[in-house]
């Protein structure tokens, strides 16, 4: 449990270095609680909705489940959202760091997507197809940024110090968790 709240501690540390261990379990962290908010948010009606079927609704009494299940975010879950958005920005710019990358890798798949879903905006009113078919590369673009964060999110850290700090393999740099807070 301490190393999915480890970077709920270090909130908005963007410096220094994270295992993967960190990174991974964080993640598993916001899955779950995203999934416990968006079933609170549907059951206390907070604005989040779940659907069972074609035109369903989940009521707070209901019992029905089925392979449709989908949600919609309500207060709570945009709320947790909002929260941890700077947590989940630092750990990723962290995991950079431990493959000794720039943390500004880590808006590889964004730049693209945004210019890509700009220029589409921009040739939908003008039926410009070329902008279109360009707004649709960029897109495909960012979806290799995001695999390519997602390959180096999963290999190992460079061993030993590196540009952005100490191991936090090396039992004299952190690997007691006790010893990272104090």
């Amino acid at each position: 449990m301490e190393w999915m709240l480890m970077p709920l501690k270090r909130y908005a540390q963007f410096s220094g270095r994270s295992r993967r261990k960190e990174y991974w379990m964080y993640f598993l962290f916001i899955i779950i609680a995203l999934v416990v908010m968006l079933i609170l948010d549907s059951v206390l009606g907070l604005g989040g909705r779940t659907t069972v079927g074609p035109g369903e609704t989940l009521t707070p009494g209901g019992t029905r489940a089925s392979y449709g299940f989908a949600t919609s975010a309500g207060v709570l879950t945009t709320l947790l959202l909002l929260g941890t958005f700077i947590p989940s920005l630092a750990v990723g710019v962290r995991r950079l760091h431990d493959a000794n990358r720039s943390g500004w890798w880590i808006l590889s798949p964004l730049v693209p997507y945004a210019l890509g879903a700009a220029s589409m905006l921009m040739a939908i009113p003008t039926g410009q197809f070329a902008l279109m078919g360009i707004g649709f590369l960029l897109v495909l673009v960012s979806f290799g940024g995001a695999i390519m964060l997602l390959v180096w999110f999963c290999l190992p850290g460079t061993t030993g110090d590196n540009d952005y700090g100490p191991d936090p393999l090396d039992p004299g740099a952190g690997e007691n968790l006790s010893d990272v807070f104090s």
